[in-house]
């Protein structure tokens, strides 16, 4: 199985009023965190989608090894990132497997995305999300067989709806923590800002 990571962070930042990818978090900012993050997990690349503030962003933050993508429709919403970032990983990737990741949630952890895969590994459904204590949530793993089904999404909303309509193609990993926080207000950057420099 070979894993592309795909970060949606082309949105606007509306409830912050700024762009929350520049927002410094530790010794960088809280694009460059979650690209760093991501790039920890086990996956064999990692690949950024960004929209408003493009140029800005890109010039104000080290995304190391990444692959960017524009995404020039991004004042439709998330499922506009899902399907760019997926047409790009189509013709420019040979992964058979994406990890989908929300670029305002620094909190994932390496070890909820080994658990993730290893399930997905063996679970024989071609999507694997995971499921928190009250809610389902991110990152989730779709193999390329699905990307299709994904790149017809439209609007700002995530492939929930997609799971919901046909679980015969999710495998489910339940967490006991909370689901992951995103970075949001004024209060979840206050709140969760790393208080020393990571």
């Amino acid at each position: 199985m070979s894993i592309a990571a795909l970060i949606l962070a082309a949105g606007s930042s509306r409830r912050l009023g700024r762009p929350k990818q520049l927002e410094p978090w530790g010794d960088s900012n809280l694009l460059e965190h979650v690209v760093r993050r991501t790039s920890e997990f086990a996956v064999d690349e990692v690949w950024v989608v960004l929209g408003y503030e493009f140029e800005r962003i890109l010039a104000e933050s080290d995304l190391g090894d990444a692959g960017v993508v524009e995404n020039p429709e991004w004042e439709e919403g998330i499922a506009s990132s899902i399907r760019i970032g997926l047409d790009a990983l189509t013709r420019l990737s040979r992964c058979d497997t994406v990890v989908l990741v929300i670029g305002d949630q620094p909190e994932i952890t390496t070890e909820v995305v080994d658990e993730l895969l290893a399930s997905h590994a063996g679970a024989g459904r071609p999507a694997t999300v995971p499921k928190y204590r009250y809610s389902g949530g991110n990152p989730v793993i779709v193999e390329r067989s699905l990307w299709p089904r994904l790149m017809s999404l439209e609007g700002d909303e995530g492939a929930a709806r997609l799971w919901q309509a046909h679980p015969e193609w999710v495998n489910e990993v339940w967490f006991s923590e909370l689901a992951p926080r995103d970075v949001d207000t004024e209060i979840d950057v206050v709140e969760m800002r790393p208080k020393h420099p990571s």
